[in-house]
């Protein structure tokens, strides 16, 4: 009985058991080799990449700011005294050289003062030369001879003034430029200090701009900028600062600085907006790179350099 007992464990062994553990390890032989075979495929796959050949080039390096044009120099022409316009010697918006006479007052009444001061000088001056023979020979009290003498440079200062007066009375032209819109004619009674045409110099023309305090190492007199201005769509013009603003604006914290701009055929108007670039640095035979090439790593970027070697 023990025996045919023992013998039915032994079939079951057989028949049942040993076909399932069989089973088991071919499903498990079968999913080794296939995650092998997907590592090694994917393992082996390429990563694409686009490779450009470098180029050198000269690499500037610009700081944007906005301006505004300013005329090179300018001022409105006002006369000193009041007085009845005789003459005005010049047409609007035209070129007019240094020195040349712009508007002339009437100056009969100036013109009788001087005359009328130069027989007064005449006399003072005959006056104190009798004055001055006579003290010499002790005919005359020194108090005497001083007041002669007083006389006569009163006289000459009265003179001068009269002349300046009637100086006065023609304006002229203190710089070369253009003229702009009068606003007075011929005949008009005007007054000290009243407008009465502009004069601008716009050759060369200055633009003024700002730029942050955090730039300060980069502004130095001399300095190259490029000037835009949206009249002029595609121009370019080269400039040069001439002068930094020691001060800073305590509001914006910013530099004030002026540039010059050469203006030959007057293109470029005082008055105008300006896009201005400081060229603050600029490097020849530099390599270039697209920008998606760069890889940014914490301590410095980095690219992927292509090693060619010959086979």
């Amino acid at each position: 009985m023990g025996r045919l007992k023992a013998l039915a464990s032994r079939l079951f062994w057989l028949a049942v058991v040993l076909p399932l553990i069989a089973a088991l390890s071919l499903l498990a032989t079968g999913c080794g080799r296939q995650d092998e075979a997907t590592a090694v495929t994917s393992g082996s796959r390429p990563m694409p990449v686009a490779l450009q050949v470098t180029n050198t080039e000269t690499v500037v390096e610009r700081v944007p700011a906005v301006g505004t044009l300013l005329a090179n120099e300018s001022i409105v022409v006002r006369a000193e005294i009041s007085g009845l316009i005789e003459s005005i010697s010049f047409d609007e918006g035209s070129e007019v050289e240094a020195g040349s006479v712009l508007v002339v007052l009437n100056s009969d009444e100036h013109r009788a003062l001087v005359e009328q001061t130069q027989a007064t000088v005449e006399l003072a001056r005959l006056s104190f030369a009798r004055a001055e023979d006579m003290h010499q020979k002790s005919m005359m009290s020194r108090q005497e001879y001083d007041e002669a003498r007083a006389r006569l440079k009163e006289s000459r200062a009265a003179l001068r003034r009269n002349q300046a007066v009637l100086a006065k009375t023609r304006l002229v032209a203190p710089f070369s430029g253009s003229v702009g819109l009068r606003h007075v004619s011929p005949g008009a009674l005007i007054q000290p200090g009243q407008d009465l045409v502009n004069l601008e110099d716009i050759d060369p023309i200055k633009v003024e701009f700002k730029l942050s305090e955090r730039f300060a190492a980069s502004i130095a007199v001399g300095q190259q900028v490029e000037v835009l201005v949206d009249a002029l769509p595609g121009r370019i013009f080269i400039g040069e600062i001439y002068a930094v603003n020691p001060r800073l604006d305590p509001r914006t914290r910013a530099f004030s600085l002026r540039a010059r701009v050469a203006n030959a055929d007057g293109s470029l108007r005082p008055g105008m907006f300006a896009r201005v670039n400081l060229v603050a640095d600029s490097r020849e035979n530099a390599v270039t790179v697209p920008e998606e090439a760069i890889w940014p790593r914490r301590e410095q970027p980095a690219v992927y350099r292509v090693m060619m070697v010959s086979p």
